[in-house]
Formats: structure tokens, C-alpha cells, sequence
């Protein structure tokens, strides 16, 4: 899966851009700090996301016993025994004893859909630093989703997908949304005053609009980049959400791609997140209750239970009745 890339379609990374990255990755410096060698070794490659997307590892801090380290204010490299840290950090991720998380540190490299950044961005608790429109023009790439995942409105879920589109229709929108998508980009070139092919000028004899209104004619499906550096505990909280099978697909895959780099980085913390966090549950005192009830072979129903029909119907998909 973290194979290193080759100039293709889906990677979008010019063989200039690759050199640079593999030029980066062949250097090598000493340090006294815990290292992970199987991060080390997908250090700046990017992993490919969506069409023209993708993550990198900029760099980390931190492993799985510095979250030890750090619960035990120790002053070692936690404890000598693996069986030990793993049993701890279980203890932690499964009482939401969440500060020795914090102790731990990534930055990546990520490159994404504008409308994709937009949901991200609403998880404030990273160090962000995008692409600036206002200083240089976006190249010309746009996010097209893959016929499987061109979908109608969901009928009982205001944020989400229905049935996928099939035959002419499907075909109608995305002719609709490679044509805006294009022409929307000519025109932004037209009004910067610049020649798509060469980036030249195009009339010396006037003035293009500034880059930073020029921009506003865009849409939401072209790409930006960023710079994002978080903390463990923070970066679970958005695995939590975004890796989840309700969250949008787009920004989900990215959030599976996050959580394959959180299985390198931190094997034992990984487990513990996907077993409490991820594919783990909460239940209300009340749905706790339904339960025992039921386990003494009581008759429980959604009037008697003290839930509502949309808590007890969930509490039903849980446990697949």
C-alpha cells in the first residue's frame, strides 16, 4: 500500500517533484530521539488519494512509549516490556484518559478537494498552513467522483448519499461537472490575463484581475494543499469521526489512509483506538439498561424502554435485531 510512486494519472506528481521528494527521503541524520522505522521508511513519499490527491509524512514525534512515558512520568522509554505498554495504553484509550496521547505529534503534507478542506477545517485543533490562492495560480485539477460514487440525495439523510446514478443521467452530470469544472478554469486564466499553455502573459497591454478575486470563480472541487500538524489525541477524535462509515466517502478515504499511517506509527495505539474508539460503542444509561433487561428475558420494547424510536432503533442496528 505505501509503495513508492511513479509518474502516473492518479499520482498527478510531475518526475521533477518525485526527484525532489526522493532526493529529501536519501538523506539521513542522527538522532537520540525515538525513531519508527516502518514511518521512516514512507517518510515524504506521498500515498495517493482520490485522483489527484494524496498524504505525506512530513515528520512525527513520538511512539508508543512515549504515551507510556508520559502517563508513568517516567524517565525512561516507559517499560521494558511490550506486554506491559500494551496493556497501559488499552487501560488509557478505554477510560478516555486522553493528555498522555497528547505527548505525540504528526505533520502532513496533504493535497485535497477545496470542498473536502472545508469539512476538515471544522476540526480546530490543528496547526494549518494552505496553499495561498492570493500568491499563486491553482493548477488546473479538479476532483470527479468515480462513476460508483455518483450518487443521488439521500431520502431520509440530509447530509448524505442515496442510490448511486446509473445510465444518462449519471452520464448527463458528469458531463456537467467536467464542463463547469473546465470552463470555469479557462476563465479564471482569461481574467489573470494568462496563456494556459505557456503561463505567459497573454496581452502585455493590460492587467489581469488580482489572483486573489480571480480565484472566487472557481469551484469547490479543485485542489488545495496544506501543511497539517496535530497532536495523538486530537488526531484520534478526527479518525473517530472521519474514518467512520457515515462520514462523506471523500474525506473518509483520506481518514483511512491517516489511520494505515497510524497502524506504522503507533501498533499498539492503533489496536487499542479501532477496538474502543472506532469500532467500539456507546450506550446511554437507558440503552445499558434495555439490555439487561432483555439478557434477564424481560419483554422490552422502544415504549418501555425510556428511549427515543431513533436511539432504540440505532440500539437495534448494534446489536442486529
Amino acid at each position: 500500500m505505501f509503495n513508492r510512486m511513479e509518474p502516473n494519472v492518479n499520482s498527478n506528481i510531475s518526475r521533477e517533484r518525485l526527484a525532489e521528494i526522493e532526493e529529501i527521503a536519501g538523506q539521513s541524520n542522527t538522532t537520540k530521539r525515538p525513531t519508527v522505522q516502518s514511518l521512516e521508511e514512507i517518510l515524504y513519499q506521498p500515498i495517493p488519494v482520490l485522483d489527484h490527491g494524496f498524504i505525506r509524512i512530513i515528520d512525527y514525534m513520538g511512539d508508543d512509549s512515549a504515551i507510556v512515558q508520559a502517563a508513568r512520568v517516567s524517565y525512561g522509554k516507559g517499560t521494558k516490556k511490550i506486554n506491559e505498554d500494551k496493556g497501559l495504553i488499552h487501560y488509557l484509550m478505554r477510560h478516555s484518559h486522553t493528555t498522555p496521547f497528547e505527548m505525540c505529534e504528526i505533520k502532513f503534507h496533504i493535497k485535497l478537494p477545496i470542498f473536502v478542506a472545508r469539512q476538515w477545517i471544522r476540526h480546530r485543533t490543528a496547526n494549518v498552513n494552505e496553499y495561498s490562492a492570493r500568491y499563486s495560480i491553482l493548477d488546473r485539477e479538479f476532483y470527479l467522483p468515480a462513476p460508483e460514487h455518483l450518487a443521488a440525495q439521500s431520502s431520509n439523510n440530509r447530509q448524505g448519499r442515496g442510490d448511486t446514478l446509473v445510465g444518462d443521467e449519471a452520464a448527463r452530470v458528469m458531463d456537467l461537472l467536467k464542463h463547469d469544472s473546465q470552463t470555469c478554469y479557462n476563465h479564471y486564466l482569461e481574467i489573470l490575463n494568462i496563456d494556459d499553455a505557456t503561463g505567459d502573459v497573454i496581452d502585455p497591454n493590460r492587467s489581469g484581475l488580482a489572483r486573489e478575486l480571480a480565484r472566487m470563480n472557481l469551484t469547490l472541487n479543485y485542489y488545495t494543499q496544506w501543511y497539517w500538524k496535530i497532536d495523538l489525541h486530537n488526531l484520534l477524535h478526527f479518525l473517530r469521526l472521519r474514518a467512520d462509515s457515515h462520514a462523506q466517502y471523500e474525506i473518509r478515504i483520506y481518514a483511512e489512509k491517516i489511520l494505515d499511517v497510524l497502524a506504522k506509527w503507533l501498533p499498539i495505539t492503533h489496536e487499542a483506538f479501532v477496538n474502543y474508539q472506532l469500532n467500539g460503542v456507546r450506550l446511554s444509561a437507558s440503552a445499558l439498561n434495555a439490555i439487561k433487561l432483555m439478557i434477564k428475558g424481560d419483554n422490552v420494547s422502544q415504549e418501555n424502554s425510556g428511549m427515543s424510536k431513533r436511539e432504540w432503533g440505532e440500539l437495534m442496528g448494534i446489536l442486529c435485531i
